[in-house]
């Protein structure tokens, strides 16, 4: 096996980059050159990722414990789409973060931990089999839960530790899915349909209670029910930036968990038309449906768009569980376009709470009239998350109804379109009042003492890059669609 070093290098880049952070003097003296430090290490991370991008498939053994315990990242057609998604997230995050963090004491913290993620994320989208997902599965919770803890308060580390709980829990249900399919093959390297040998067809239970584990252990991250609690606590604690990468990103990786354990380990022939698939699409489209309808009665913003990520997320996960190729190719689609949108609803939020102060929806009347570039930049993401054509949710949602209605799953092959669109109505219902609010305040509003109040050009500029490509990736899918195209070509 011809060994890849480079691929080392956007793993630990980064995290060494965070951890000299840590030791660099503290205080606001010397900002600027830290800053700089954090600007460069955020692209030069770009530059090596896209760089092991290139070129055919490449394979790194990192070390090997007995004969079955292989530490390893390789790069294929899936994880070409994860890591350059968190990557170019991260660094369009990291600048927003720059002006946003001016009224913070510990910012050399929060861009340490920052860079600590990222090359857990990295390490996530290049691992080679469960054993290196999980390993370092594990290492993103633990540097991700400082970006929660961050702000301090009592509030902060309640939700800290309630995000710590369930993301354990949901380890410890995967960890125990990995085990049992050890026996079968299941350690080995991912490969496209599954690698378990032929054995496992003669314990029908132990595999599909493996692979319940896998689904419901990864999808703590990923916010499906019923380890969906810590997102709503989670979102309106953390300072907007990690609230953004949290929704955008990280739960993204609890997808790609669930990815490669179905598709690349056990084989979605061997869940067709099983109880677990039965399940599974029961629980997400639970999630769907509750996801939205708390949103919906939610009063804080920030609190609003975390239900808003219970939901939407789990789109992502109703096509997978459908094990068809149409949906499957709109669950990645919708990866890529959630992301940006997402991100671009928490930036938008955090910008808005930065320079008024507010918090619940009811307060930013006519905050439009004073923040018009960061409320339409909210409004554009929105009608991308809706659906409304061209937008980028449009073209995943219709691709995922489609899938839906030729996957032959039974009373689920209509059930699913009907409650995604339902779901859809109910988004448009939290997200547009913030928007007309903003923009037609009303004739009784007296908007004398209002006053621009946009943000820098380092908050606004991120914001919108992602709510632009929420946008124009919808009406131009073709490259999106080609890479996603090309991971389903290897399985079904």
């Amino acid at each position: 096996m011809e060994q890849d070093f480079l691929l080392l290098f956007p793993v630990f880049f980064p995290m060494a980059a965070g951890l000299l952070l840590f030791v660099l003097p503290k205080g606001k003296k010397g900002r600027r050159g830290k800053r700089f430090f954090v600007a460069a290490a955020l692209l030069l991370e770009l530059a090596l990722t896209t760089l092991c991008l290139t070129g055919g498939e490449r394979t790194l053994l990192l070390g090997e414990l007995g004969r079955s315990l292989r530490i390893c990242f390789r790069v294929d057609a899936l994880s070409r789409i994860f890591a350059l998604l968190s990557v170019s997230l991260w660094l369009l995050v990291g600048i927003f973060s720059f002006r946003y963090m001016d009224h913070e004491e510990h910012e050399e913290r929060f861009f340490g931990c920052f860079l600590l993620v990222e090359g857990a994320l990295a390490a996530l989208s290049f691992a080679g089999n469960l054993i290196s997902f999980y390993l370092f599965f594990e290492a993103m919770t633990f540097t991700s839960l400082f970006l929660v803890f961050h702000e301090g308060t009592r509030p902060a580390i309640l939700a800290g530790l309630k995000y710590l709980f369930y993301s354990v829990a949901g380890a410890f249900l995967a960890l125990f899915g990995i085990l049992f399919l050890a026996g079968f093959g299941g350690l080995g390297d991912f490969a496209p349909g599954g690698i378990l040998d032929g054995t496992v067809l003669g314990h029908p239970g132990i595999l599909f209670a493996s692979a319940l584990c896998l689904i419901v252990g990864f999808g703590a991250k990923a916010g499906m029910f019923p380890m969906h609690g810590w997102l709503p606590t989670a979102h309106p604690e953390a300072p907007a930036p990690a609230s953004a990468v949290l929704s955008g990103v990280i739960t993204k990786m609890g997808v790609l968990g669930i990815v490669r354990a179905v598709y690349f380990v056990i084989g979605p022939e061997l869940l067709r038309g099983s109880w677990v698939q039965t399940v599974w699409l029961i629980l997400t489209l639970v999630t769907v449906f509750m996801g939205s309808m708390l949103a919906f009665r939610e009063k804080l913003l920030k609190k609003r768009l975390a239900y808003s990520t219970v939901s939407q997320v789990s789109y992502i996960l109703f096509g997978l569980a459908l094990l068809e190729r149409t949906a499957f190719v709109g669950a990645l689609l919708h990866v890529v376009f959630h992301s940006l949108v997402k991100n671009a609803l928490f930036l938008a939020a955090g910008a808005m709470i930065f320079q008024t102060g507010k918090t619940r929806v009811s307060e930013f009347r006519a905050v439009g009239k004073e923040m018009p570039v960061t409320v339409w930049c909210f409004a554009f993401a929105s009608l991308a998350l809706i659906g409304i054509p061209p937008a980028g949710g449009f073209v995943s949602k219709w691709f995922l109804a489609q899938g839906a209605l030729a996957s032959g799953t039974g009373v689920f092959s209509w059930l699913g379109p009907a409650v995604l669109l339902a779901s859809a109505l109910l988004t448009a219902g939290y997200l547009l009042p913030v928007v007309i609010r903003g923009f037609f305040p009303g004739a009784d509003f007296d908007d004398g003492g209002l006053k621009k109040r946009e943000p820098s050009l380092l908050m606004t500029v991120p914001l919108a890059v992602l709510a632009a490509g929420g946008l124009i990736f919808g009406m131009f899918p073709g490259v999106i669609f080609d890479a996603v195209s090309a991971v389903a070509g290897g399985i079904f």
